[in-house]
């Protein structure tokens, strides 16, 4: 059956997300440390000396397992952690729950400060004239900040549905919206577990971005391995009936 529509992974299919996120995960939390200093200059210690950035990110991993229906809103995982951290710092709850927000706000600007692949922009041009196409992420990048929005008919946030992949609700989801069986789509993402195992068991074929060596040696039926989201053109052409 005719591919009609797509669905796109984002991080690390359409980007390489590893320095965006390391740059924003040290960036807010500095910036949390430094303003809290200058709002309370008479602290004792910076709230950084007190919570390393280590001590954050173990924090994170508590408030997952104490609220597992969130576990896949980053976003909301992160911003309850810092509040918690700073709450328990010495601020009173509401200007600690404020001063998560506004932490959580810069951090969300330093994660959509990113750079597509080079050939994204053009190939994704060229495939919505031919394919209805839908972006199905665990991440918390939100395509309306970025100007690769236009190329995306359906947006799936995973983590916010409270099922993050391979949860395949969100897949259904994505192919709900855009009107197509799974037979009629092709999912393109580099997680095995996360992209490649769900869509292939829904009936989807995918393009499997293999930059990390993941999977068994010989792919499963409808898995098709690319080393770049680049190939994906001549991939869908060698498709067409």
């Amino acid at each position: 059956m005719a591919i009609t529509a797509l669905t796109f992974d984002l991080d690390d299919t359409l980007w390489n997300n590893r320095p965006v996120l390391e740059r924003a995960e040290t960036g807010h939390y500095q910036w949390l440390s430094d303003a809290l200093a200058a709002a309370s200059p008479d602290a004792t210690n910076a709230f950084m000396t007190d919570y390393p950035l280590s001590t954050y990110q173990q924090h994170r991993l508590d408030v997952a397992r104490r609220f597992p229906l969130k576990r896949g809103d980053f976003t909301w995982i992160r911003e309850r952690a810092l509040f918690e951290l700073v709450e328990t710092y010495g601020l009173p709850r509401l200007r600690a729950r404020l001063w998560a927000a506004h932490a959580i706000a810069h951090f969300l600007d330093l994660r959509h400060d990113l750079t597509p692949y080079p050939e994204v922009v053009a190939m994704l041009d060229t495939l919505r004239r031919s394919y209805r196409i839908a972006a199905i992420t665990n991440g918390n990048a939100d395509l309306k900040r970025l100007d690769l929005a236009e190329h995306f008919s359906v947006m799936i946030a995973a983590g916010e549905l409270h099922a993050p992949k391979p949860d395949p609700r969100a897949f259904l989801a994505a192919l709900a919206r855009l009107r197509a069986r799974p037979s009629q789509a092709l999912h393109v993402g580099d997680s095995w577990r996360e992209d490649v195992l769900p869509a292939q068991r829904l009936g989807m074929q995918v393009a499997w971005i293999d930059a990390k060596g993941e999977g068994p040696g010989v792919p499963l039926p409808g898995v098709h391995r690319l080393t770049h989201v680049r190939e994906l053109p001549t991939l869908l052409t060698s498709l067409t009936p």
